[in-house]
């Protein structure tokens, strides 16, 4: 366990992560970033993937929500298996509508979407802003192009206030309770502040159109121009959500935690990114491995996956076969035989026993911070776990003298899932699910351990350093 004031490389560097990632657009091209800078190649989809070379390292994005990343071990053949660790780059949220203009009681607001399952309350009284993509056109050569770029208001613009206890007296014996489509709607500005400002702005921005006047408050559409580095008018479209600007933090009395948003997912997202490209980074680190090491982070999993970029599209089987194919495209069968040998660590983070909420977790399975990466267990199959695949994860730990827990959700409660049992039967896949544990999960702002940052970075990292020669020790259908 670190000591008091410190705070381990990996943990400091996942800070960072999360503080230039307020959407799963930032995150990708964060990845991305990271991704070239070790060393790996941009693919696209849209092109033939001719010439891939065992001992090379590839990466592509799709939606840039969505980015997959991978090395192929210098003594990889087709029909070798794949070493995944499968995570997401979402988070609940606030989306704002595609006509967000909004005006009551003498206030400009912005209305929004709810994205996943928030915990709602956690959002008021918080200074927000805005970040996102936009789509934006260009003039050149005198021709018109749009461009996908993403913006992120730094300032807090934005707040959704709570209504006076004096105004709410049965809140105190009946609790909060929230009408998301009317109580969750932020302020943007006063109308007539807006108005005087305007008046005197005589030789300022230039105003948008009449026609985005109609879906956007015109300063919102400023504010994020300005971004953009571009006139309101050339915003063609956007996809934009809330965002805390309250930075990610180490706190607490003995440093010993990290105070976040989006720790879920985008923590094991980070994890399973550095442990491969620290696992690949060595000059001579491929050269033994024959299989392929891969990282997959998608999108839309907060809402069940289903999309082009979430884990229930074909983005990863496309993947596979694309890479089998190039390295040898007159056997068909070789995919197959692949992803039998493949494996997935399904990578979304845990529930950790909360003090105040003894009763909620099962008496044997109570997750502990500083206890390690959980493997999660579920008889229905909410979660892809069973005894090969746990077994397959615990040794990893136990070879590297890692702590590892367990968790199974109480028999009269309902039990959440991940993108694990997707991808297992989607692409029949060999899959454990884990996760670092976590409290306050899918509030505006969570918080889990520093030292199980360290544990699942190390756990990741030695399972892509050690999968290759373990599972050709376990031995199941023969």
């Amino acid at each position: 366990m670190a000591s008091a004031g410190t705070v381990a490389p990996v943990v400091s560097d996942l800070n960072d992560f999360l503080n230039a990632s307020p959407t799963a657009f930032h995150a990708v091209d964060e990845a991305k970033r990271r991704l070239k800078a070790a060393g790996y190649g941009q693919l696209s989809e849209r092109e033939e993937w001719t010439g891939l070379e065992p001992g090379r390292k590839y990466f592509f994005t799709r939606n840039h929500s969505t980015i997959v990343a991978f090395a192929i071990g210098a003594k990889y053949v087709a029909g070798n298996g794949f070493h995944i660790i499968g995570a997401h780059t979402d988070s609940p949220c606030l989306k704002l509508k595609p006509v967000s203009k909004v005006t009551k009681g003498g206030y400009l607001e912005v209305g929004v979407q709810t994205y996943g399952g928030g915990l709602w309350y956690t959002w008021f009284d918080r200074d927000l802003t805005v970040a996102g993509r936009v789509i934006v056109r260009e003039k050149k050569e005198g021709g018109v192009s749009y461009a996908h770029k993403l913006v992120r208001v730094q300032e807090p613009i934005m707040r959704i206030p709570t209504l006076a206890i004096h105004l709410d007296r049965t809140i105190s014996s009946e609790g909060l309770k929230i009408n998301s489509q009317s109580h969750l709607v932020p302020v943007l500005a006063t109308a007539i502040k807006n108005e005087l400002q305007k008046s005197v702005k005589e030789n300022g921005p230039k105003e948008p159109s009449e026609i985005k006047n109609a879906k956007h408050h015109p300063l919102l559409l400023q504010l994020i121009a300005k971004e953009a580095n571009c006139e309101p008018d050339d915003i063609s479209d956007f996809e934009l959500q809330l965002c805390d600007t309250q930075p990610s933090m180490v706190a607490g009395a003995m440093k010993e935690f990290i105070f976040s948003g989006r720790l879920d997912n985008l923590c094991m997202s980070f994890c399973s990114l550095k442990a491969l490209i620290d696992s690949t980074s060595a000059e001579h680190s491929l050269d033994h491995e024959s299989g392929v090491r891969m990282v997959a982070l998608f999108d839309h999993e907060e809402v069940g996956s289903n999309s082009a970029q979430g884990a229930g599209s074909p983005a990863m089987l496309d993947a596979l076969s694309r890479i089998t194919a190039s390295c040898n495209s007159s056997n068909s069968q070789l995919l197959e035989k692949a992803i039998q040998r493949s494996f997935l660590v399904s990578a979304d983070m845990a529930h950790a026993l909360h003090p105040n909420y003894m009763d909620k977790h099962e008496e044997n399975h109570q997750p502990k911070m500083h206890g390690g990466l959980v493997i999660k267990h579920n008889a229905n199959q909410r979660y892809a776990t069973n005894a090969v695949t746990a077994f397959i994860f615990r040794e990893i730990a136990e070879r590297h003298q890692l702590p590892v827990q367990d968790f199974v959700v109480r028999n009269d409660m309902g039990c959440g899932s991940t993108i694990g049992p997707i991808l297992a039967s989607g692409v029949g896949i060999r899959t454990v699910d884990i996760g670092a544990p976590q409290l306050s999960m899918h509030s505006i702002r969570e918080m889990c351990a520093v030292d199980d940052i360290s544990h699942s970075y190390e756990h990741f990292k030695a399972y892509f350093e050690d999968f290759t020669e373990l599972d050709s020790k376990v031995t199941v259908d023969c």
